[in-house]
């Protein structure tokens, strides 16, 4: 194959793959729906991208051109229907990404959340030791502006996503699962099929599995050695111990690094530290450069990024988009700034997610003084009778105010912010910079 070409190339684990390869000399080019800020990213390394359903664009050397494509990609799209019938190889990008990780040392992180941020920080963790690694991320590391990572070593780093059962294409030495919560309904149906999907994860790594204490991983379902990771639990082999002022000790097997600091605030932040930790540890990597490497770490893009800190107002954006995540997310900042009124703007994403969950919704969200909730982004889905984010305003038990998408901006133009977070994986992350701003001039 020479040419390389990417049905939904803006997607952040297709983009990945997609600089990959043009890192490695192939002509790649692909489609996407709409412009943004990681296809711009891709068309300046020289990477074509186009934003209509046209078959012209794709390479006509059929037997010499791979296709990419995500399975968020409706089946029937025009380009998708060609490549098929005209006998293009066709493979998901999970596929992609498992053929990658073959024959390497793969250290890889799932879960239903917390993958990302623990994925970036485990590649940092390498990179910063000198160990060195290729890491495929499902964010952008502000440590390296990008989702991507190519060292000249055998380990790579992957988030396994569970999403469509993509993670049953990987077959690590290493891996962490973060969590095992109901998510992605419409493709598992329920949340017993959730975690045996887990299980069949486990089932395939070769060394060693570090679970979150407390998951449901048993002998029974890997044949790798089980370790497990909290925070604050002393009965997980790796634990914090929480000290002052976001400091902690990290307990592991082999003794304690004491007096640890992530470079980032939040607790969920020092779990995933943990979890990141216990991957290096368990390659081998000594403690000292585990430590330096966890101060250093900048964080990933819409993961707890703070994009405005100043006296009197704080403004934290997350891509949480799950009931577990905006739990864990608004703890964090009720944690970091208790005594200020926190605001949260959500953008549900997803019909099947908002019908699956609603109530779920509304408690984690009810954690914040003041909820401004949004209409829900569809993403790949159609609209579902009676499915709006009405059915999760209703339950909310905070101050709370229902707008339209395009009403956010007038409507914050007047909000009194002491602490603002926005949340949600659809495209609320437009709004981020117009906001940051506008806090800014305040």
């Amino acid at each position: 194959m020479k040419n390389i070409y990417f049905i939904g190339i803006g997607g952040i684990g297709m983009s990945a793959i997609a600089r990959y390869y043009n890192a490695k000399g192939f002509k790649v080019s692909g489609y996407d729906r709409t412009p943004s800020p990681l296809t711009h990213a891709l068309e300046s390394e020289g990477i074509e991208v186009h934003y209509t359903d046209d078959i012209s664009y794709i390479p006509n050397e059929v037997e010499d051109t791979l296709v990419v494509y995500t399975p968020a990609i409706p089946a029937d799209m025009g380009e998708l229907v060609y490549v098929q019938e005209k006998g293009y190889r066709v493979i998901k990008r999970s596929r992609m990404l498992g053929e990658i990780a073959e024959g390497q040392r793969c250290m890889a992180v799932a879960g239903t959340h917390g993958k990302t941020t623990t994925s970036t920080m485990t590649s940092h963790l390498f990179m910063d030791s000198g160990e060195g690694c290729s890491a495929f991320l499902g964010g952008i590391s502000k440590n390296y502006n990008s989702n991507l990572l190519i060292s000249p070593n055998d380990v790579i780093v992957a988030e396994a996503d569970e999403f469509d059962r993509s993670f049953l294409q990987l077959f690590p030495e290493i891996a962490v699962i973060t969590s095992m919560d109901a998510d992605h309904l419409d493709i598992y149906g329920d949340e017993q099929h959730v975690k045996e999907a887990f299980k069949a994860f486990a089932s395939q790594v070769s060394g060693t599995v570090i679970i979150k204490h407390g998951l449901d991983i048993t002998p029974a379902d890997t044949s790798a050695r089980i370790r497990t990771y909290s925070f604050g639990n002393p009965e997980a082999d790796f634990h914090a111990e929480p000290l002052e002022d976001g400091h902690f000790n990290l307990h592991y097997p082999g003794g304690v690094i004491e007096d640890c600091v992530v470079g980032i605030p939040g607790w969920v932040n020092v779990e995933n530290a943990t979890a990141a930790s216990a991957i290096a540890l368990t390659y081998g990597i000594a403690p000292e450069k585990i430590k330096r490497a966890l101060a250093s770490f900048s964080g990933v893009r819409r993961r707890f990024d703070i994009q405005v800190r100043k006296p009197g107002c704080v403004y934290i954006d997350d891509y949480a988009h799950h009931p577990e995540e905006i739990k864990a997310a608004l703890s964090s900042i009720r944690r970091a700034y208790p005594s200020s009124k926190l605001t949260a703007v959500f953008q549900p994403h997803l019909y099947t997610r908002t019908r699956d969950f609603a109530p779920e919704f509304a408690q984690a969200l009810s954690l914040a003084d003041k909820v401004i909730l949004l209409d829900i982004y569809p993403a790949r889905e159609l609209p579902i009778p009676g499915v709006t984010s009405e059915i999760i305003f209703k339950d909310i038990t905070s101050e709370k105010i229902l707008i339209r998408r395009e009403e956010l901006m007038g409507y914050l133009q007047n909000e009194p912010v002491e602490v603002l977070a926005t949340l949600g994986a659809g495209d609320i992350d437009r709004f981020v910079g117009e906001i940051a701003e506008m806090l800014d001039r305040r």
